[in-house]
């Protein structure tokens, strides 16, 4: 399983990507990316459609080409790997992202928690402690959590 993540990590990084470093620690983007990349890693390895599905996330709300994305990612990838609690990711949002900006990146985690078609107990229980620690109320987090699910249900035959 970690050979896999390292593997993800690897396709990811590009020789200027390592050379230098288009996020640093206080930029949101990348502390946001961090709780994204955290998200779709609790299950296992990042799925394909994880994967897809994030890097789209970031390049519309981030504003970002695909090489940029990557770079995100990866960089992301490495400091997720490093922390050992959600607290330093949330605490640069907070500083840097107005509410409606929090509450964004609580839709983005739900989006990736819903793009396989399954939530787990530990998706569901990570997003609603970043929630928490982003100043996301309860009501919100379920709100947000309903309407992203309801975008994702497979259309009824049929109807």
């Amino acid at each position: 399983m970690l050979d896999t993540l390292r593997q993800f990590i690897a396709d990811l990084a590009s020789p200027t990507a390592s050379q230098s470093r288009a996020f640093d620690d206080s930029d949101y983007r990348l502390a946001a990316t961090a709780l994204l990349v955290h998200v779709i890693s609790l299950d296992g390895a990042p799925s394909e459609v994880e994967k897809r599905k994030l890097h789209s996330l970031l390049e519309t709300r981030f504003k970002l080409d695909p090489g940029s994305a990557d770079q995100l990612i990866a960089s992301a990838t490495l400091v997720e790997g490093e922390a050992v609690d959600l607290y330093h990711f949330t605490s640069v949002i907070m500083r840097s992202v107005d509410e409606q900006g929090r509450l964004r990146i609580v839709e983005m985690m739900w989006e990736l928690v819903y793009v396989d078609g399954q939530v787990t107990e530990f998706e569901d229980n990570v997003v609603w402690r970043a929630a928490d620690l982003l100043g996301v109320s309860s009501r919100d987090r379920i709100e947000l959590k309903h309407r992203v699910a309801a975008a994702n249900q497979p259309a009824v035959a049929g109807a």
